[in-house]
């Protein structure tokens, strides 16, 4: 039961540092969608954010707009491939801060898939000793018996306390790191057009 209750308040932080992490996400790359469409220079704007930047959106611009930098050859023209190249550098950036979206969220799953099974365990056992009990008392009166399932009982009330949110939220998060991943590629796609537009002109 102690093995539940700590797993059980692991799932609540997780959740909770996860649900601050997605809404200030969500945020960022609704800022930084309007400054990059708000018509600055890219140049500019990379020049702003540097190549160490804070959030997540800027960080996928940052590595596509080095790498468009890194293309430039001395005489003022570009390397051959350089669209494929922009194109890979923001697919890591994006796996990055997928895997960084994503940490944590095993432990939800874990917590959802195992606690029951714990739980059940502590009931199994806590009635195996309830029934011990009887024997070594050798009564049947309620009064003996009632105390011993109902802690046993109580191990499967855990289990459940425990996994039920944990599954929940899990699958709560995941929709939510797919739809902000998701606006990360979509976002990708569209700086790689406007580059691929200016390398053609």
């Amino acid at each position: 039961m102690l093995m539940l209750i700590i797993a059980s308040f692991w799932a609540w932080s997780i959740i909770i540092q996860k649900l601050i992490m997605y809404r200030k996400a969500r945020a960022e790359a609704e800022r930084f969608d309007q400054r990059f469409w708000s018509g600055e220079p890219l140049d500019e704007l990379f020049d702003e954010i540097g190549t160490e930047a804070s959030g997540q959106s800027e960080r996928v611009f940052a590595a596509g707009m080095t790498e468009w930098r890194r293309s430039h050859r001395n005489d003022g023209g570009m390397i051959a491939n350089a669209t494929a190249r922009i194109d890979r550098s923001m697919d890591v950036a994006i796996v990055k801060e997928s895997e960084d979206l994503q940490s944590g969220l095993s432990v939800l799953a874990t917590v959802g898939s195992t606690a029951p099974f714990v739980g059940l365990f502590g009931t199994v056992w806590g009635i195996m000793h309830a029934f011990i009990g009887i024997a070594e008392e050798q009564n049947t009166n309620l009064a003996v018996v009632a105390p011993g399932i109902a802690e046993a009982l109580l191990a499967t009330g855990l289990g459940l306390l425990a996994a039920i949110p944990a599954v929940i939220f899990y699958n709560k998060l995941s929709a939510d790191v797919d739809r902000i991943v998701a606006g990360y590629e979509a976002f990708a796609d569209e700086f790689a057009t406007i580059l691929s537009r200016q390398l053609d002109s």
